[in-house]
């Protein structure tokens, strides 16, 4: 597409106001604005040490903590803390790395790295990837060290962390390095310092000259996010709400700086902007992704945590706020598997969890949930290990207005032993994927029908963010074309609306039934159009139909894909019927899928990118599932291929073995 064009588009779908944000940043780039600025902020920080960090949490006591921990998830935290003593870190929850900060290159100031005139971050790494760099700089680590300390009181937890902390200011000096890039980035460290200030206050190892030092880097910190914040707002997504977050945290921590009451004021300004205008009315945040949605709901919680020591503040979040995250609680609770704790890979996920404050594992999201739920929906899970993030973000535990659930009903598909997230969304911001008419299929704990997820962001090709196309969801593709134009590595535009509707069968083996719809691929002519049948035997019916809406010259090829768990297989085909019969770890699972097509059909199974059955189009991003950033594991990509000039439908029956 023509650039001149495409801009105009992006300025059209997009919106002026966003466009107009980011082109002032780029601005101050280009004018070298943000270096004055901050040459300017770090001659009035340099005449200013008597600043003082304030405490700002009600932490939560040792008995609190082991009660819910108990003896093994005690003994499984500080395992996990001496890894991270000992030079290990896991980054995005994946296999443990050496924790480093330093680099080999002298650095240069942070604008050089972000307009690409410098190759030091390649250099000084030997991954491609900035995000590996950014990861241990976000001081994540530090919530495990700071928490076991807190429960044992071994003094090798606070030593550790003040000797990662000096390691760190001393490798990156204010706004010089690739560390300094991001405001984002600097926002989530400068709550890490907050956070670990407090938590290691009484230490031996917090002498006054770490905490002065500590709280100067604070207030650098602080002032590297204003001047930049327009980016923020630009963005219209996590970046505002995680950068508003550390310049009110900033404000409330730091009260003797000058520069303390525009922090707090800025940043309470933008958080319940960004709540009030990226949640929207269902409860969806607007990145349209699990793992953003959850990084969402863990600010509210920072913040609704700190409000108890905002004396300016008698209510907390204003109605509207609440509102919506409310609202965003409910979307995220309906979602959450209840045998497992996960939910769908739904979208970007670029492996965040910025506020780790509990034993459970990444892919769990009961921690953020119970405190969520408790916080903002009155509602709350059984009692578990995921308890302790609620202690630390001041949420009680229990209270008789709580109504407990393990299950919490939203406006999926359920059965006994089995449920289903069916994607159909109207968009009003901009999609991370295309991923409409997406099925999610879990049974008893197992995603079995599931969502690649993302991989990496910043790779070189075939894996430069792949995983958003149509071609890798569950749905149905025609020509090989995605449902909307990728105009970039994170911009989708002439983005796809998709409508469902719920009907009541007099049928007494029915249970549910939805159908929905989109257009897609109406340029070449043709409605995708679903319906999802429900049956108390625990049966799945999936009928796709792609209707044809002119008459065509040539056949149209259609493609119906699944991507199933990484499970022993077996495919048995009974014209027209083709059938592959997977071995989980309950039972056998089965699925069935007839083609209706007025030409040939074929099949293809493809696993970490390898055709091992049958023939068709495949690419090396098939195949692959990755359930946190940087990792991907292999699964199996089984498709159904069928030509036509003709309307195609294609049936797709998953069964489950009996339960007892």
């Amino acid at each position: 597409m023509n650039r001149i064009l495409l801009a105009l588009k992006t300025l059209r779908q997009i919106g002026f106001q966003p466009v107009a944000l980011n082109a002032l940043y780029r601005l101050g780039l280009a004018t070298g604005h943000y270096g004055r600025v901050e040459n300017r902020g770090s001659r009035i920080e340099n005449r200013d040490s008597s600043v003082k960090i304030h405490s700002l949490f009600n932490l939560p006591s040792r008995d609190e903590l082991l009660e819910v921990l108990g003896k093994d998830s005690r003994e499984k935290l500080l395992a996990d803390a001496d890894e991270i003593v000992a030079g290990k870190v896991r980054l995005f929850g994946g296999e443990p790395v050496p924790l480093r900060f330093a680099f080999a290159e002298p650095l240069h100031h942070w604008t050089i790295y972000e307009t690409r005139q410098s190759s030091s971050i390649s250099d000084q790494s030997s991954v491609e990837d900035i995000k590996f760099i950014w990861e241990p700089a976000r001081f994540g680590w530090a919530f495990t060290l700071g928490r076991a300390y807190h429960l044992s009181g071994d003094e090798k937890y606070a030593e550790a962390l003040w000797h990662y902390a000096d390691t760190f200011l001393d490798a990156n000096p204010p706004y010089l390095g690739p560390n300094w890039m991001s405001g984002q980035e600097v926002a989530l460290r400068l709550m890490a310092f907050v956070w670990t200030a407090q938590v290691l206050a009484e230490s031996p190892a917090s002498t006054l000259e770490r905490l002065a030092r500590l709280a100067g880097s604070i207030a650098y910190h602080a002032l590297r996010i204003t001047p930049t914040f327009v980016y923020a707002r630009s963005q219209e997504n996590n970046h505002l709400l995680t950068e508003a977050a550390g310049l009110y945290t900033a404000g409330l921590a730091l009260p003797e700086h000058p520069q303390t009451a525009r922090w707090r004021d800025l940043g309470w300004k933008w958080l319940n902007r960004g709540f009030q205008a990226q949640i929207d009315g269902y409860g969806e945040y607007s990145q349209h992704s699990t793992n953003y949605h959850r990084l969402m709901l863990q600010v509210a919680l920072w913040v609704r945590a700190l409000t108890t020591k905002d004396t300016k503040l008698h209510k907390g979040f204003p109605r509207k706020t609440v509102d919506r995250l409310t609202a965003a609680t409910h979307w995220l609770y309906a979602l959450l598997d209840p045998a497992s704790g996960c939910v769908p890979n739904l979208g970007a996920n670029d492996g965040a969890y910025i506020f780790p404050l509990t034993i459970s594992p990444f892919a769990d999201y009961r921690p953020v949930m119970q405190a969520a739920a408790q916080a903002f929906l009155d509602y709350q899970l059984p009692r578990g290990v995921w308890d302790e993030m609620s202690l630390w973000f001041g949420v009680p535990l229990e209270s008789k207005k709580y109504l407990r659930t393990e299950r919490y009903l939203g406006d999926l598909l359920y059965a006994k032993n089995s449920w289903a997230y069916l994607r159909t969304t109207q968009f009003t911001s901009r999609p991370s994927h295309a991923d409409q008419l997406h099925l999610d299929l879990w049974w008893r704990g197992l995603n079995v029908a599931q969502d690649a997820g993302t991989y990496l962001y910043n790779a070189p090709a075939p894996w430069d963010n792949s995983l958003t196309t149509a071609l890798v969801h569950n749905t149905v593709t025609v020509n090989g074309c995605d449902q909307m134009t990728r105009a970039g590595r994170f911009l989708y535009l002439d983005w796809v609306n998709a409508y469902r509707q719920d009907s009541i069968s007099a049928d007494e083996h029915i249970l549910q039934r939805v159908s929905a719809r989109h257009r897609g691929y109406r340029r070449l002519g043709v409605r995708h159009e679903r319906v999802i049948t429900v049956y108390a035997d625990e049966r799945w019916q999936v009928e796709d139909e792609m209707l044809i809406l002119r008459r065509l010259r040539k056949p149209l090829t259609f493609r119906l894909h699944w991507l199933l768990s990484d499970w022993e297989w077996k495919i048995e085909i009974r014209e027209p019927v083709f059938e592959i019969r997977l071995k989980s770890p309950l039972g056998w699972v089965t699925l069935r899928v007839t083609p209706f097509s007025t030409l040939d059909s074929r099949i293809s199974l493809v696993r970490a990118g390898k055709l091992i059955y049958g023939e068709g189009s495949f690419s090396p991003v098939m195949g692959w599932v990755s359930p946190t950033y940087g990792v991907r594991i292999p699964v199996l990509s089984f498709a159904v291929e069928a030509a036509s000039v003709e309307t195609v439908k294609f049936t797709s029956e998953f069964t489950f073995p009996a339960t007892h």
